[in-house]
């Protein structure tokens, strides 16, 4: 099939914006090494994982509790807001009228919406208050992995009501012509068809958990420890580098762009892992 002048003026236009975003992420890239560099030629990795504690002005740099802290806060927010969203879509697609759906979609649009300073904000002055009471002091990872479960919640929710939407009517067709109930409809069905879109949008959310800063920066406590409980105060990285960044010189900011370059490593991770699901799905 021949294309017009617009449709290749158009692919052109799409292949150079690929390649600007490709660009821009190898500059990132190349600028966190480069910026790593200086402490990297004189301290091995296993330096960052075995070092007595974090405090670069005296020459240690463990980022142990910092990274088992933002994948703990990662994982439980995660865990919280993937079945949460998940169900929400479901209902959302598959029960609600149409006019509760409607409302109810835009309603978690705009909790997608709401800055995260106000989230941190909240957290700070109700959430942790309230868990003090059970456990002090409050601000703790607890603290964090359910402010961060609100946060990734509408992203989880709209992936997968977009993904549930793109059903292909046929199958909807084929499920009620075998005289499949409604759930026997989503569970042998919607949510195969659509799971490449709800590993998608539970891996993007995940993203997001990792790289967020302001709310769990307020919300967590900033102990750079190594958290033992739901109730004990921890620092994340993207915590770390913001607190840290500001003042720190020589080796020290080194040792802040060495943990971006983890917290990129991570994010490259997921990425891989949502590629490999498209692929997967694409096979089926």
């Amino acid at each position: 099939m021949s294309l017009s002048n617009t449709d290749r003026q158009l692919a052109a236009l799409l292949r150079v914006g690929a390649l600007l975003a490709a660009v821009i992420v190898l500059l990132i890239l190349w600028f966190l090494f480069k910026e790593s560099w200086a402490l990297l030629r004189q301290v091995t990795w296993t330096r960052f994982f075995t070092d007595a504690s974090w405090h670069p002005v005296a020459g240690l740099y463990r980022i142990t509790p910092m990274l088992s802290a933002t994948l703990y806060a990662t994982l439980g927010a995660v865990l919280l807001a993937a079945p949460l969203g998940i169900a929400s879509a479901l209902f959302n697609q598959y029960y609600a009228p149409p006019l509760l759906a409607a409302v109810y979609r835009r309603l978690i649009g705009l909790l997608a919406g709401i800055p995260s300073v106000v989230y941190g904000f909240w957290g700070l002055t109700t959430l942790a208050p309230l868990i003090g009471r059970l456990h002090p002091p409050g601000v703790s990872l607890l603290t964090g992995i359910l402010i961060l479960t609100l946060m990734i919640l509408p992203t989880v929710a709209l992936t997968v009501d977009a993904a549930l939407a793109a059903v292909p009517v046929a199958s909807i067709r084929s499920a009620a012509a075998l005289g499949l109930s409604r759930w026997g409809f989503i569970s042998g069905v919607a949510l195969p068809t659509a799971r490449s879109g709800l590993a998608s949008g539970t891996l993007l959310a995940a993203g997001r958990a990792i790289g967020e800063t302001m709310a769990v920066l307020m919300v967590a406590g900033n102990v750079a420890g190594q958290p033992h409980s739901l109730f004990d105060p921890v620092r994340t990285l993207t915590a770390n580098i913001a607190l840290e960044m500001a003042y720190a010189t020589g080796d020290h900011r080194a040792a802040l762009f060495v943990s971006g370059l983890v917290l990129m490593g991570m994010v490259l991770v997921l990425v891989g892992v949502a590629e490999w699901f498209g692929k997967e799905r694409s096979y089926v």
